[in-house]
């Protein structure tokens, strides 16, 4: 990505559970590839510029990725491109930067997100997850790909141990750890307009910055008006991340898009 896309609106395509996951059924990798076309189409439909593609149905996990986790997220994310090499596409491998950075840079994506974690240290219902910035860019380096790494500074459902505010974690997150972009967000709207803000005055405004969650059809017009970009997941998908994409919310979220656009006098998709 570069900055003459932003702002720009992006969808969350997770998948059905994988095979090898604890919760598929029995479901071979060709029909959840279908399902994930069917999703992109969709969104390619109601004029997204993109999407991040998760397997977030296949929690429970640990930081480290199963070899078959990464295997069948890199046929996804090829199948997805070739079918929609228009729309920008982010890789979200629960929770392993590795495994995701590796199914990007086969792919041909546009960048990956590194949700839990890049820097610091966490505790969630897996356990303990710690910073994996020194081995993403240790294999970013093996690999001699120049792929953006968007991280989450923090993430709100789990527990920071560190204790060090967003301002500061964000500022080293870019300056110490070399994250091209930030995934930023608060428990609430109000929260996460301050948060962007407050770290938009410590970085500048170079670093790219996209709310990591709480976007809806009734706040994006103010979002967009502080952030560089969104993916959206939960509001489109009917309150539920396991539901699929309601395609009635999906063009309710984009019509909304279009207006600021047209507003902005940069026209839209």
């Amino acid at each position: 990505m570069d900055r003459s896309q932003f702002p720009v609106a992006l969808a969350m395509i997770q998948p059905a559970p994988l095979p090898g996951s604890y919760r598929n059924d029995g479901m071979g990798i060709d029909e959840v590839v279908e399902g994930a076309l069917a999703e992109a189409q969709m969104l390619s439909d109601n004029g997204f510029d993109g999407y991040i593609i998760q397997n977030r149905n296949d929690a429970p996990v640990r930081q480290r990725a199963n070899v078959e986790t990464t295997a069948y997220m890199t046929r996804i994310a090829i199948e997805l491109k070739r079918a929609f090499p228009g729309l920008i596409q982010g890789i979200l491998v629960n929770w392993d930067g590795e495994s995701s950075l590796a199914v990007a840079d086969a792919a041909g994506s546009d960048f990956v997100r590194i949700e839990h974690t890049y820097t610091s240290v966490e505790v969630g219902y897996a356990g303990l997850m710690q910073a994996q910035c020194v081995d993403v860019l240790a294999l970013k380096k093996r690999l001699g790909t120049a792929m953006p790494i968007f991280a989450d500074v923090q993430e709100v459902h789990y527990e920071q141990v560190c204790g060090k505010s967003v301002v500061d974690n964000a500022w080293d997150t870019v300056m110490n750890a070399f994250a091209d972009g930030l995934f930023v967000g608060g428990h609430s709207l109000q929260e996460s307009m301050e948060l962007v803000r407050a770290v938009r005055d410590r970085l500048g405004d170079e670093v790219p910055i996209f709310l990591s969650s709480g976007s809806t059809g009734d706040n994006i017009k103010e979002i967009l008006s502080e952030y560089d970009g969104v993916s959206v997941g939960t509001w489109v998908k009917d309150g539920n991340m396991r539901n699929p994409i309601n395609p009635q919310r999906a063009k309710y979220f984009m019509d909304q898009v279009r207006e600021l656009r047209v507003e902005r006098g940069a026209g839209g998709r």
